[in-house]
Order: structure tokens, then sequence, then C-alpha cells
């Protein structure tokens, strides 16, 4: 099941972004390694820079979502103000349709 992870970052907190990125770039590649991560990027303010991110995963449960929103060196960082974690269906554009 796929799982949309809706994380706004919390104001004046660009320099943690900044500095947690590496980690949390080696963070993504392992699960994109693994086949759970299908999309991930940055939400972008009214002057292109980061303020969230959109990270789409395939896990068992929400739970398991959760945990993985959870583990993200981003969240550990206290980057994150608020992490909705939502079911999604990709309907348009999926790459097995």
């Amino acid at each position: 099941m796929l799982f949309a992870l809706l994380c706004k970052d919390k104001p004046g907190h660009l320099n943690v972004r900044m500095d947690t990125r590496p980690t949390h770039i080696e963070y993504l590649n392992k699960l994109n390694a693994e086949g759970t991560l299908k999309i991930a990027g940055p939400f972008l303010d009214d002057d292109g820079k980061p303020c969230g991110s959109l990270i789409i995963v395939e896990a068992e449960s929400k739970e398991a979502a959760r945990s993985l929103a959870d583990a993200d060196p981003y969240a550990k960082a206290g980057l994150f103000e608020s992490v909705d974690v939502k079911a999604y269906n990709w309907v348009f554009n999926k790459p097995e349709a």
C-alpha cells in the first residue's frame, strides 16, 4: 500500500534542513534501493526555498509508514513542524500502469 508523508518544516529551520540534507539523502537512497521509496522532493515557498517535503512510500500499514517518517534524519533533527501520513492511490502516470 502507498502512503504520502506530508512534512511541513518549522519556520526558521532552513539551516537544519541544509545541515541534515546529506544524511536525509542517504536515507532516501536506502529506501529507494529497497523499493520502498516511490517519489520524494521538497515543497518550495514563494522565494523558491524548501519549506517541507512530499515523500511517497510503499508500506504494509499506516503505522509502518509512520515509522519510516520517524526514522528520517530530518525528523530526528527536529526539522518538521508536522508530518501527516495519508494512504495514497497513484492513478495517473504510475510507472507500472
